[in-house]
């Protein structure tokens, strides 16, 4: 897995380490327990999925999380981003609208000890009480950019977040807050669920 992530052109020796750290096959369905550390997304119940390897680490790194940074994961699903994120040594606060998921999630990285509190609601609007945040992880396509994520970052802060959605697929993008200004750049296609909430797609379709 280390092998294919650095072909896809992943370099932080941090995010490598913390991939590597994280038992993947501990976030996946029994029955997928053989395919955990192979390049795609698998399922893990309710219609959601975990990301491919590669797609987490190329989110993580572009997070360019530091030690005791106080971070975001939008759609925990089975916990796995956060849980990478939280070995990159952030601090992390991971937002699930499914409850069950994020009651598995929570068990699943409570047992491995890992700084991540799990917190059930609508991803699409963050978590302003626990604002404001170093970064922010999105695991899902937004339609645009969700303005009450963007709005949770502290000066200098991180966003990523896949944008768009249709046949085409989603850009990946990354949003930083400088001077009091958004800059945004495309960090490239890639295939998400979508992110589902008020500030996001209406769950009725």
């Amino acid at each position: 897995m280390l092998e294919r992530l650095r072909e896809g052109g992943v370099r932080d020796p941090r995010v490598l380490a913390a991939m590597a750290a994280v038992p993947r096959e501990a976030f996946v369905q029994p029955a997928d327990q053989l395919d955990a550390y192979v390049d795609r997304a698998l399922p893990i119940g309710h219609n959601q999925t975990i990301s491919q390897p590669l797609m987490v680490a190329i989110i993580v790194e572009a997070l360019e999380l530091r030690d005791g940074d106080h971070a975001l994961d939008v759609g925990t699903g089975s916990g796995y981003q956060a849980a990478v994120m939280a070995a990159c040594g952030a601090h992390v606060v991971s937002l699930e609208r499914i409850p069950e998921l994020a009651a598995g999630a929570a068990e699943r990285l409570g047992a491995l000890g890992l700084d991540v509190e799990v917190l059930t609601g609508d991803g699409s609007l963050g978590a302003p009480e626990r604002a404001p945040f170093d970064a922010i992880a999105v695991g899902a396509a937004a339609p645009r950019l969700p303005l009450a994520l963007a709005r949770q970052l502290r000066e200098g802060g991180r966003l990523v977040v896949p944008i768009g959605g249709g046949y085409q697929g989603e850009e990946l993008t990354r949003l930083r807050l400088t001077g009091g200004t958004w800059i945004t750049e495309s960090l490239g296609p890639c295939r998400f669920v979508p992110l589902i909430g008020a500030d996001a797609y209406d769950a009725t379709g």
